[in-house]
């Protein structure tokens, strides 16, 4: 029997970056660009969220916390913060805040199962709820296979957190399993959020006012039947981000995209993909052409929201 190691402890996040808002109109400027509501996001909450184009199409997401009524931190992934952050300079305008690359200045780490309690967290706190645990903020996110998970974002220089060393692989493979997908650069202009089930899992708010792509949002929730979802894959062989999924018989025209991957600890790759929902309950999908390898669907974590 192959041992899986536990998804228990912490490591480090360089992979992630930060971009910080600071200013009287910090939380009303991005209030008005992403799809969250940040003007009444307070000290104990956390906000998943999307920047979008015109078309209502994601080109970042992200995890922001409002620590002072000032100032906004926002998380996301490195390789797409210089162009996150050069489009929203270009909305600022007349604004009172300014924006900046503040990677540097922040420690990331993710946290899982044991370690939560190990640095006095609630295991059992909802998503995007913020805790301060001394100069820190901790960030509770979607459990993996029932397993708590947050994201300690932290002064840089400070204090690791307490806990296990944890495998940054493991870390990943908690991510995809999460359901909950962080934007790269090879899927980006892709997807609009109801397509990665943003809507699902917090990432969108239908009562705020206006944003780039508001529109197409809204338009894609409440007229019709959305025809792609995000859906949890499995495969033998490893899955790459921008990668296409086929139906077995169709090399011409791709059902969906891997957009998240990871190694499984109990072997194979798992992947966040998006696909056309009559394709995924029709089955036999294969990833890379109609004859590449076959991926199998694991089931959601979480309700999607049309089904609630």
């Amino acid at each position: 029997m192959t041992h899986v190691a536990a998804l228990d402890g912490h490591c480090a996040l360089p992979q992630l970056g930060v971009i910080v808002a600071e200013g009287p109109d910090a939380a009303a400027f991005l209030h008005g660009q992403l799809t969250q509501d940040f003007s009444l996001l307070d000290a104990t909450h956390a906000r998943l969220a999307a920047l979008c184009t015109a078309k209502g199409r994601m080109i970042a997401s992200m995890i922001g916390i409002r620590p002072q009524p000032e100032t906004v931190v926002l998380v996301l992934g490195r390789d797409i913060l210089p162009a996150t952050l050069k489009r929203l300079q270009m909305y600022v305008l007349r604004a009172k805040l300014k924006l900046r690359d503040a990677s540097d200045e922040f420690a990331l780490f993710g946290l899982a199962g044991e370690a939560l309690a190990a640095n006095g967290l609630d295991p059992g706190a909802p998503a995007w709820r913020r805790t301060a645990v001394g100069d820190a903020s901790v960030v509770s996110l979607y459990p993996a296979n029932g397993t708590a998970r947050a994201l300690w974002i932290a002064p840089a220089g400070a204090t690791a957190p307490r806990g296990d060393a944890l495998d940054p692989a493991l870390w990943q493979w908690s991510e995809v399993r999460s359901g909950v997908a962080t934007l790269s650069t090879p899927v980006l202009d892709a997807f609009v959020p109801q397509m990665l089930n943003y809507e699902s899992v917090g990432g969108v708010n239908f009562k705020k006012g206006c944003y780039p792509g508001q529109e197409v949002v809204a338009r894609s929730q409440f007229r019709g039947t959305l025809k792609r979802r995000g859906f949890l894959l499995h495969a033998a062989a490893p899955l790459k981000p921008g990668e296409e999924v086929f139906a077995a018989g169709d090399a011409e025209q791709p059902v969906g995209t891997v957009v998240q991957s990871a190694a499984a600890p109990q072997g194979g790759f798992e992947a966040i993909a998006s696909l056309q929902v009559a394709a995924a309950e029709a089955g036999q999908l294969h990833a890379d052409g109609a004859a590449g390898q076959p991926v199998t669907l694991l089931p959601l974590p979480y309700a999607l929201l049309a089904d609630i």
